[in-house]
């Protein structure tokens, strides 16, 4: 007769053999979600449409002609250098999309877009192959592709520039160029269908170069409902807009640079805000970016921005420096307090609430009984989460015995009530020298 074999729940088996259970040794390394994560909405001359792309730091460097159509030194490409200043990632979107793309007799543009009419397709008889020619094609003078041994635009393979028409038989030309290609109009409809998209997406702030106040609105709405209805936590940065929400960054400082809005400094602060780690503060970080940011208040008025929750830079020397690390919350509460009027708060707040959310959807949810036990095990993974925060001096004080666990007014619910007190950056030195 056999012997008995196999899994087991229980230890109730009653054959004679072997039962093994394999299962994996439990990872109770903390789960601290990455920062560094940006989202913007752009207006572009190239570029993907009508979908949220991803762009690393890295890919923007070396391959911004090839994403954007422009090399990453051009003056339009400013902004984004200001972004990925301190950004790691970003999830970014093409307002602008669904114009004309340009074309000639031989191929049309990979994307709609005025930087279309700067690419042009080149010609020559290919010496290796009678009949045959190398096709070149150019964005201003640059050669972004060429294929030779081709008659027809049948031999061509599409670049990441240009699609070629159907059977077009090719003749030698010094250059003829892509035209008629159109940006895409933007109305409130374009903005919309970004935040629709973006919301899957997990990111630490949303930017937005607008200076439109209906515009502004729909973002400061938005941010609003994803963090107080949706429990999805990030940080919205706007250009003068008095929001009075700590979710949302009131920029107040404006540039003067020709082509570019008043309103460019969104994208230096939406990288910074982005790439703080949780245990620092922008407070007073050197503005290391490219525009000529407008400085010129008194005291009176630097504290008044203080006040009114205004994010501002102010000259200190030779640098132009962040004074207050600080988002537009204003008219704070008794359960609100003034608190979470700093930006460190809020990114230590969210972090927790992330993380807190991460560990139990993956860990617990639907795999933990809620029991006596199961909700040890959830507290014991909270403090160790809390824990390594006080370890790297995001929070301070910290007592194990300020969290509880227990069950909730539902068989299925677990009901936390949990305490930190996040540590904020030095601002103010009060000193007295006693001189004998």
């Amino acid at each position: 007769m056999a012997l008995g074999g196999g899994t087991f729940v229980l230890q109730n088996k009653t054959l004679p053999g072997a039962y093994i259970n394999f299962v994996s040794a439990k990872n109770n390394n903390v789960m601290f979600g990455e920062r560094g994560y940006a989202t913007m909405p752009l207006l572009l001359d190239w570029g993907e449409e009508s979908k949220v792309f991803e762009v690393t730091n890295g890919d923007f460097q070396k391959y911004s002609t090839k994403i954007f159509g422009y090399d990453y030194t051009h003056e339009k490409m400013k902004g984004l250098r200001d972004l990925f200043r301190n950004a790691k990632t970003a999830y970014l979107y093409r307002l602008n999309g669904g114009g004309v793309k340009a074309s000639n007799t031989y191929a049309t543009a990979k994307y709609s877009g005025t930087r279309g009419n700067d690419l042009k397709t080149v010609i020559v008889a290919d010496p290796d192959n009678e009949n045959k020619f190398i096709v070149k094609t150019l964005l201003d003078t640059l050669v972004v592709d060429e294929q030779g041994n081709a008659a027809t635009t049948d031999d061509l393979v599409d670049n990441d520039y240009v699609t070629w028409k159907a059977n077009v038989t090719l003749a030698a030309t010094a250059g003829l160029a892509l035209t008629n290609g159109t940006n895409g109009t933007v109305t409130g409809t374009n903005h919309q269908t970004y935040l629709d998209k973006i919301e899957p997406y997990t990111f630490n702030t949303m930017g937005v170069d607008t200076t439109e106040s209906t515009v502004k609105a729909l973002y400061a709405a938005f941010v609003k409902r994803m963090r107080d209805e949706m429990g999805v936590k990030f940080q919205l940065v706007l250009h003068s807009y008095a929001a009075d929400y700590l979710g949302t960054i009131n920029v107040k400082n404006s540039v003067s640079d020709t082509g570019w809005n008043a309103s460019a400094l969104v994208y230096w602060v939406t990288g910074a805000s982005a790439g703080c780690e949780i245990n620092k503060s922008n407070l007073n970080k050197v503005y290391d970016g490219e525009f000529t940011v407008g400085t010129d208040y008194t005291q009176h008025q630097l504290e008044a921005a203080i006040k009114a929750g205004e994010f501002t830079f102010h000259m200190v020397g030779d640098d132009v420096r962040v004074l207050e690390d600080i988002n537009s919350y204003v008219n704070v509460t008794d359960e609100m307090g003034d608190v979470f009027q700093y930006n460190q708060v809020v990114r230590v707040c969210d972090q927790i609430g992330n993380d807190i959310a991460t560990i139990f959807n993956t860990r617990f949810l639907g795999v933990c009984p809620n029991d006596e036990d199961g909700r040890l095990s959830f507290w014991g993974t909270v403090v160790k989460h809390h824990k390594e925060l006080q370890k790297i001096r995001a929070i301070q004080g910290f007592d194990e015995n300020d969290i509880t666990v227990e069950r909730g007014d539902e068989k299925d619910a677990v009901y936390v009530v949990d305490a930190v007190e996040v540590t904020v950056a030095m601002g103010k030195l009060y000193m007295i020298v006693k001189v004998a």
